[in-house]
Parts: structure tokens; sequence; C-alpha cells
């Protein structure tokens, strides 16, 4: 079995799980479907990578509001009406040339959700959250990012008192686009730390 089917397999063991305990909860009574319904969907529309991409774009295309978020970010995003729970005190950082930021949470799994939703499952795996630390020049190679052996890695270690956001470096050949063209290029990777953003 690779490396792919033993993770698609796990997906769907996760999945099959997932849903065998939602459907007994639901049977004795311990959670309404139509609540559960409702958070998804708020997680999903609401709240998630797409918010962050607003703030990245906006950031590079107003360089008085990428000072403001660069300074106090939880302000700075409140701006743009995104705050609640798990972006009480939300820290950016930016990536340059010659140093790149990359977020992890050794402690468990804590996350900037208002601007990135839920977490992605690699980046609450032990093995990311002990290694990245440790080699992170390698984990990220592993991911696909390839840095050149003079850039700075800095690692940052969210906690339950901060979260990072990474303010990725704005694509060359961008110049022209306007914020709203820009908001599709951000990933949420590129938000972690764990990839770039690129012009395509």
């Amino acid at each position: 079995m690779t490396t792919s089917d033993t993770s698609s397999a796990e997906t769907l063991s996760v999945a099959l799980r997932t849903e065998a305990l939602e459907q007994l909860l639901t049977e004795r009574g311990l959670i309404d479907p139509e609540v559960m319904n409702g958070i998804i969907t708020h997680y999903e529309t609401n709240v998630g990578p797409l918010n962050g991409a607003k703030v990245v774009a906006k950031a590079w295309a107003d360089p008085d509001y990428r000072r403001r978020l660069l300074t106090d970010g939880t302000a700075a995003i409140k701006e743009l009406g995104f705050s609640g729970a798990q972006g009480e005190h939300i820290v950016v950082v930016e990536n340059t040339p010659t140093t790149h930021n990359v977020v992890v949470c050794t402690l468990c799994s804590c996350y900037p959700w208002p601007v990135l939703g839920l977490p992605p499952s690699w980046y609450k795996d032990p093995a990311y959250r002990s290694r990245v630390v440790r080699e992170p020049r390698a984990v990220l190679s592993e991911m696909g990012l390839e840095l050149d052996d003079d850039v700075k890695i800095v690692v940052r270690d969210s906690t339950s008192e901060v979260r990072w956001l990474v303010l990725p470096e704005r694509p060359a050949g961008t110049e022209h686009l306007s914020e709203e063209e820009l908001v599709p290029l951000v990933t949420r990777d590129a938000m972690v730390g764990v990839a770039k953003v690129t012009a395509s």
C-alpha cells in the first residue's frame, strides 16, 4: 500500500467514525443535527481561509493597512470584520526574500480560526508539530516548499494566548492586480508558512 493509499484509507476511516458518532449522538438526543449543520456552515462560509486571504490582499494593496496589520494584527483584522473565538490575539509576521516564517503549535493545535478556519489535519499531526521545530527546512521541503540556504527560517509557536498569521510575500507579476483579484491567489498554506503564493 502506498503512502497515498494509506492516507486515503485513514481519511475514510475518520470520516466513517465521525459519521457513526454523529448518528449515535443524534439517536440519543445529545445533539441536534440542525445545530450541527449550522456550525458546519458557519465555518465553511463565514470563517475560513477566504477571510485571511482578504486580509493579505488588503495588506498587499494598501501600505497603511499593512503597517497597522504588522503593528496590531488583532485590531487590523477586526477592521475587516473578522474576530471571535481563537482570534482574540493574532500576531502577524511578514515573509521577505531573506526571512521565512512558519507556524506551528507544539502543545496542541492553537490556530487563528477567524482568518483560517479550522486547522488542517497535518497541522495537528504530532510529526509536524515536533519536526518543524527541529528541522523546519526538511519539513518544508517535504511539503513542496524549497527555500534557498541563505533564507532564515523562523518557527512561530502558537499558544492559547497568541495565534500567528503569516503575511506571505506578494508574488512578482501581480502589481497590476486589484485587491479583489489578489484574494484568490492567497492560500491557507501560505498564511501558515508552508507554501508561497504564486501568480497563477
